[in-house]
């Protein structure tokens, strides 16, 4: 048997090698043009539009059988018209109809959305990537509506999601801007209310809401964190083609300012002892909706939902370093403090 001496600069080139090997493992896309999904988001709003024009009663029925609990969620829990074993809401329906704030925002809707051809291919792509990871997954019917902005983004029922369409219609839209509306919808939020958050926010709703919610057993923030990194890196796979930004909810300014700032950002939660702090109080301004996080950086410049933001980072790495580990082991691995440990996070 002949034995080879290898110098350690060579031996240190091939851990380089195996590395970023690893690495470009991690990054590359997957396959899934053979994959059998063809997104086609149902128009409910334009099917509620013809209960303006047509005769009700029919096409309330015509509705129910099309749409099934979707139709007696939107009525009564949506926009809260009444029971709809009662056809008393039809009464409800009509002065909705009659009212000028309907039309506006249908005809703006209309405006922005007069198909959605480009939701359904990036819907498909991304649901082709879910069938990919998770073959077995049952995929959900999608409903666009529009509610007079009640409610969420996205809704989730049984068997399928909901888009409301008046929640994407651009940063600028005139209805955002109204007093009633910023008090529910400030700026830092209704910024991200574009067509193009339609798909990334689907997706977050399916993993947060629909195939790993977020467990009770451990409230810490090193919990919470790598619960939302693990979502965030679900979206890296199911979405690889889409920019950070839109994933989370950044402005380019604020994902910069992360990247710029990622070891102050560590040594804060280290040095203020947060990491297994369980108090909702005090780590919500980490994990929540907010203009920016209080307490880091200058002029309120520090971007928001750090804690959801360096969770992505540390899974990433851990993931980077772990290149056995598949998505489906680590959705389903509860401990975070193997991941952090795993991930052996230092940022410089």
């Amino acid at each position: 048997m002949t034995f080879y001496s290898v110098k350690p600069k060579q031996i240190y080139l091939i851990f380089f090698m195996a590395v970023l090997l690893a690495s470009c493992g991690r990054s590359k896309k997957v396959d899934v043009s053979n994959i059998d999904v063809n997104v086609t988001i149902e128009r409910f709003d334009h099917d509620m539009n013809a209960m303006e024009t047509k005769p009700i009663a029919p096409q309330a029925v015509y509705m129910q059988k099309k749409y099934g609990s979707f139709y007696t969620d939107f009525m009564e829990r949506i926009i809260q018209v009444g029971e709809t074993r009662d056809t008393g809401y039809f009464k409800t329906l009509r002065e909705i109809f009659a009212a000028g704030p309907y039309n506006e925002v249908k005809h703006e809707v209309d405006s922005i959305f007069p198909n959605m051809d480009k939701e359904n291919a990036e819907l498909t792509d991304a649901f082709k990537h879910v069938k990919y990871y998770y073959p077995n997954k049952a995929l959900p019917r999608l409903f666009a509506y529009f509610s007079g902005f009640q409610g969420a983004q996205i809704t989730i029922g049984n068997g399928y999601y909901g888009i409301g369409l008046d929640l994407f219609l651009g940063a600028n839209s005139k209805f955002y801007t109204a007093n009633a509306i910023r008090e529910v919808f400030p700026h830092y939020i209704s910024r991200r209310f574009t067509p193009d958050h339609i798909t990334p926010r689907v997706v977050e709703v399916m993993a947060r809401e629909d195939m790993f919610p977020e467990g009770d057993k451990d409230k810490s923030l090193l919990s919470r964190m790598v619960y939302n990194g693990k979502i965030m890196y679900f979206m890296d796979k199911i979405l690889p083609d889409m920019a950070d930004t839109l994933k989370i909810g950044y402005t380019g300014k604020q994902l910069k300012w992360c990247n710029d700032f990622k070891s102050q950002i560590w040594a804060y939660f280290l040095e203020q002892n947060l990491l297994y702090e369980s108090d909702y109080e005090k780590i919500q301004k980490y994990l929540g909706e907010a203009p920016f996080t209080p307490g880091l950086g200058e002029k309120n410049e520090a971007a928001p939902k750090l804690a959801v933001w360096t969770g992505w980072q540390i899974v990433k790495e851990y993931m980077d370093k772990n290149p056995d580990v598949t998505l489906q082991q680590l959705m389903a691995d509860q401990d975070a403090q193997k991941i952090l440990n795993g991930s052996k996070y230092r940022p410089k």
